[in-house]
């Protein structure tokens, strides 16, 4: 399900999620794993080579941002990006040392999990990637985890899934519930449209559930639960997110029936074969990032939030204005009506900071009176049939009628097709004879 390279894929089962788009299935030749063995610490440059190797995988919170040519969604997203992420780094006491193998390893084997979490050159690779080369990107994502983890580990729980899964939209989003790839999957957890609405997710062109954190986090709990009833076996679930069920179950064919992701590691696409240690390196860096020198980047403030339903159809603009809440604030907290639209019925919330529930109960009715002209009611709700013509080559501007002349047209037989008289129709268009021309117009005033 990685942000860059993947498609929708609802093929044959409810376990189908997306399969890899760019990225052929590789030859048998595995990449070296040396699974329970500590190895000889690389030097700097070997380890930049490795990494160079593999960076084109991860996903693209990575990759700068190019805004020469930044569609409205994207530019929203990047919007939330610079005001919630790019704070002032904390201060910090990095250390870029290489620690012994038995050192990450040992941390891997402590962490309280129910997930395998082996330690091999592969995950060694992507921690240092996270904590030597990216550690104000992890102080943001330890920020951030803050305000998400406790959304994530309240439905891991209700679902009886594994909390450790909560990183798994570090790796799909970076946490940022307005990220979009190139290929359409969207949110926190990076669905494709087609299987959010196969896990429940609304869709249209006013609202995006798969940018509501509470509703995309309970369909990917839906879509997880289902994976692991097939595969019994959480990093070949994992797997599956990333490159499809499709892909897995070729790997396990070409594995001799093998269902364990280490076993099927050399026959997965290249991306797939990293996002599972990706995966372990993203637990290792938010569990013991602090242990690296990396604190938590400061937040810009804490901002206390609540919820409320209205049945009403509403623009956060009315909002903005009257409650005095920045708009982009707003669409932070309701980043899944993108158009800025509430459609308004039960099915939807709003999100405001808590201070201001009671100002909108107690002005709700000014709220929905604000510019509601230019805002919601500049669309017509209704169309009389009746005053609308269906007859050919006819039509109506500012209730008069227009009828282009056709050949072999006459105004006898015009005049019996709008019910009027041949005398009228010379009157509405100064006419002194009975003779008309094909292409040219009549007026029909009545």
């Amino acid at each position: 399900m990685a942000a860059l390279s993947l498609r929708a894929e609802v093929a044959d089962s409810l376990n189908t999620h997306c399969i890899n788009d760019s990225i052929a299935v590789d030859t048998l030749v595995a990449d070296t794993l040396v699974a329970d063995t500590l190895m000889v610490p690389e030097t700097l440059d070997s380890l930049e080579a490795i990494i160079d190797t593999i960076v084109p995988v991860i996903p693209p919170f990575y990759t700068q941002w190019n805004d020469s040519d930044l569609t409205d969604i994207e530019m929203r997203s990047l919007e939330w990006s610079l005001r919630w992420l790019d704070t002032t780094d904390c201060t910090s006491t990095h250390d870029t040392t290489t620690l012994p193998d038995a050192v990450y390893k040992a941390r891997l084997q402590a962490l309280p999990c129910v997930i395998e979490m082996p330690y091999n050159e592969r995950v060694r690779a992507f921690i240092l990637w996270y904590v030597r080369r990216s550690p104000k990107q992890v102080a943001k994502l330890m920020r951030m985890s803050e305000y998400y983890f406790p959304i994530f580990e309240e439905t891991l729980a209700r679902y009886d899934l594994p909390y450790e899964l909560k990183n798994l939209p570090i790796i799909e989003s970076a946490l940022n519930p307005m990220a979009r790839s190139h290929v359409g999957a969207a949110g926190l957890w990076q669905f494709m449209p087609a299987t959010a609405k196969l896990f429940g997710l609304e869709v249209n062109s006013l609202v995006d559930e798969r940018m509501d954190p509470i509703k995309s986090t309970e369909a990917a709990c839906r879509f997880l639960s289902s994976m692991y009833a097939v595969y019994h076996d959480w990093n070949l679930v994992i797997a599956a997110y990333n490159c499809g069920s499709g892909n897995v179950n070729k790997a396990i064919r070409r594995a001799g029936g093998k269902r364990d992701f280490w076993s099927i590691y050399p026959f997965l696409p290249r991306e797939t074969r990293n996002y599972v240690p990706i995966f372990i390196a993203a637990n290792y860096a938010m569990t013991y990032g602090q242990e690296h020198g990396i604190c938590k980047a400061p937040a810009e403030k804490t901002l206390l939030t609540d919820t409320i339903r209205t049945n009403r159809r509403m623009h956060l603009m009315q909002i903005s204005e009257n409650l005095h809440i920045d708009m982009a604030e707003l669409r932070r907290l309701n980043p899944q009506y993108s158009k800025d639209i509430l459609p308004g019925g039960a099915n939807y919330a709003l999100c405001l900071p808590a201070d201001k529930i009671g100002p909108f109960i107690e002005n709700e009715q000014a709220i929905l009176a604000y510019k509601a002209d230019s805002l919601i009611n500049n669309r017509r709700a209704e169309i009389d049939l009746a005053k609308v013509t269906s007859i050919s080559g006819a039509y109506r501007v500012n209730g008069v009628t227009y009828y282009t002349i056709k050949k072999g047209d006459t105004l006898g037989g015009i005049a019996k097709k709008f019910h009027c008289t041949v005398k009228q129709l010379k009157a509405w268009n100064g006419l002194k004879s009975d003779n008309i021309r094909e292409g040219k117009k009549l007026k029909i005033c009545k």
